[in-house]
């Protein structure tokens, strides 16, 4: 058993300078920089960080701007839905957030409890088994404010609050650097592949033939995206129920694939399913169907569900494909949208008539040199992050609950 004996068992509440407050329901309308943004459940992750892509506003007059406005030491709950207990505590380094009305807002005491701990607190297991096990409703899920309330925490001194805090801090911060890096690289890489295919910025002194998507270096053909890679779709992974949770896969839907990891949340499929949908680190997972997608997998391995294709090729090297059906996104996006009358998608004949560039093989060579290590050095800093994140998870029940102290902790410097 280990030893605790320091810390305190409080309730929400007792932390809290005033009681739990549900948020404004008020209609957003589109972001404007000069009108509050609209904080909802939809902006929060499941990691308690807020999205910075979506944003909306909301207009409301100056009273309900100064009863609904978040200010430092506050803490927001989603109350209903599928992410009820989703977490979010106020940063004062961003933009002023006006709290939407499934959300309940709490006052942090910062005497008792650091906002930090808090957050690392409601990103826990415990946290996590708590909101599984009081939530209620059949088919929403509900946490109203008195169970909020009279949710039970326990706290530490501040102190060791505050040296748990920076333990976990140095994880995320590597990860926060690492995420850095990605965007950078993915940037350098499509700005690279713009100069090679669409400005021809090395080429301009080559000669040029005429092609059906005008003229092109000499040696270069047309062809389609569908002819440079294989598109294999996913299953209703339904089929494939696992017989226990140890026996299992997460299953790859686009909400993981948006985060790029699974979670306890995550379907499960067994591990007998077919090779072709079992996907893996590196993997390129480009979502057809609903919210358009194209990402590399690091989420470690996992089952691959229908309206998700795997692209892969065995002639072309992984940037090609990648880059080609990043390229084209937008454009399917576009199609995608006038089909919406249901669920907006694409159909295979959309990536026949994308039309592609191939350069000469020895171009392409000279390509592969530069666009290869990119790709790769993304998909290790995306895969040394899912390993941050695997520590950290596994740390923070036991530094949240005692069960290691801080001088028995790893070393993450």
């Amino acid at each position: 058993m280990y030893n605790n004996e320091n810390w305190r068992e409080y309730t929400l509440e007792e932390i809290c300078l005033r009681k739990g407050q549900y948020g404004i329901a008020e209609s957003s309308i589109p972001y404007q920089s000069d009108l509050p943004r609209y904080l909802r459940i939809t902006d929060i992750t499941d990691d308690g960080f807020l999205k910075n892509d979506g944003k909306v506003s909301v207009s409301v007059n100056a009273n309900q701007y100064e009863k609904y406005l978040l200010e430092k030491n506050d803490i927001v709950f989603a109350r209903t839905g599928a992410s009820a207990g989703r977490s979010y505590v106020y940063e004062e380094t961003v933009e002023p957030l006006i709290v939407a009305g499934f959300l309940i807002r709490y006052k942090l005491n910062p005497i008792i409890v650091d906002p930090r701990f808090m957050r690392y607190f409601t990103i826990s297991s415990d946290y996590k088994n708590w909101v599984d096990s009081i939530a209620t409703g059949s088919t929403r899920p509900n946490i109203n404010q008195k169970m909020f309330s009279s949710m039970k925490i326990l706290l530490p001194s501040m102190g060791e609050q505050k040296r748990i805090v920076e333990i976990l801090d140095s994880l995320e911060n590597k990860v926060k650097k690492n995420n850095t890096m990605i965007t950078i690289l993915e940037e350098q890489a499509q700005a690279i592949f713009k100069s090679w295919f669409i400005d021809f910025e090395a080429r301009k002194d080559e000669e040029f033939v005429d092609s059906e998507l005008g003229r092109l270096p000499k040696g270069w053909q047309v062809n389609s995206l569908e002819n440079i890679a294989t598109f294999k779709n996913g299953i209703a992974m339904q089929k494939f129920r696992p017989e226990t949770k140890q026996d299992s896969l997460p299953v790859l839907k686009i909400k993981e694939l948006r985060a790029n990891k699974t979670d306890s949340s995550s379907d499960r499929c067994a591990v007998d399913i077919p090779k072709e949908v079992l996907i893996e680190n590196g993997d390129i997972i480009f979502s057809w169907s609903g919210s358009l997608l194209v990402e590399v997998w690091t989420g470690g391995t996992a089952g691959l569900n229908q309206h998700l294709f795997k692209v892969s090729s065995n002639k072309y090297n992984k940037w090609f494909y990648y880059y080609w059906t990043k390229f084209f996104l937008n454009q399917f996006v576009a199609i995608a949208r006038d089909r919406a009358t249901t669920m907006g998608h694409i159909k295979r004949s959309h990536l026949k008539e994308a039309k592609v560039l191939i350069p000469d093989d020895v171009t392409l060579g000279e390509m592969d040199k530069v666009m290869n290590p990119i790709v790769s050095k993304i998909i290790n800093l995306g895969v040394q992050n899912k390993k941050l994140e695997e520590l950290r998870d596994t740390l923070l029940p036991k530094l949240m609950s005692g069960e290691i102290r801080i001088e028995e902790a790893v070393e993450t410097e």
